[in-house]
């Protein structure tokens, strides 16, 4: 072989392994880097923004600071409202609000992130003041409206672990609409 073609041949080498081997320039354009940022999978700590349950847990919120016991009975569901009044009869509670006063909740911190929905039941991470760093809580649809419970994975799966095996006092099962 002639020097001409053997050094052709090795420039032509280390640049075919050189684009192979390369990495990619990053981008410095920030509406490109935004979009193609915006496909990439979110960190485990927020998933989603709870897009169909952030309603109903903001107007919780606003009902417990307002001290709205009427909207409170809206929002909480069927199952949720029953089981507080028998709670309510044992400790001599009148007021649904004097019963609900120690969710401490004051509108400052009012979250909701990471919904799964399935059916008619639903979980998201719920903060407010007395959750700070985030409980899951159950939601129910009842009459095509997304309803909050008393219900929460973590606590339920606490009281299973220290031997409490008795069922919850009320259920969120009503019958689905048709």
């Amino acid at each position: 072989m002639q020097p001409k073609a053997i050094i052709f041949s090795l420039i032509l080498l280390t640049s075919v392994l050189s684009f192979a081997c390369g990495g990619v320039t990053p981008n410095t354009n920030g509406a490109a880097n935004a979009a193609n940022t915006a496909d990439a999978k979110p960190p485990a700590a927020d998933q989603n923004s709870a897009p169909t349950l952030t309603p109903v847990f903001k107007a919780y919120c606003e009902a417990m600071v307002k001290k709205d016991e009427a909207a409170i009975r809206k929002i909480y569901s069927a199952a949720t409202i029953k089981a507080f009044e028998e709670d309510m009869k044992e400790e001599n509670i009148k007021s649904l609000m004097k019963f609900l006063e120690t969710d401490g909740v004051t509108g400052k911190i009012c979250e909701v992130r990471n919904e799964v929905i399935t059916g008619d039941k639903a979980v998201a991470e719920i903060r407010a003041d007395a959750y700070p760093n985030g409980i899951k809580i159950e939601f129910v649809k009842e009459e095509g409206e997304w309803k909050l419970t008393n219900k929460s994975p973590a606590i339920d799966a606490v009281k299973r672990t220290d031997g409490n095996s008795a069922p919850p006092a009320a259920t969120d099962t009503a019958p689905a609409n048709k």
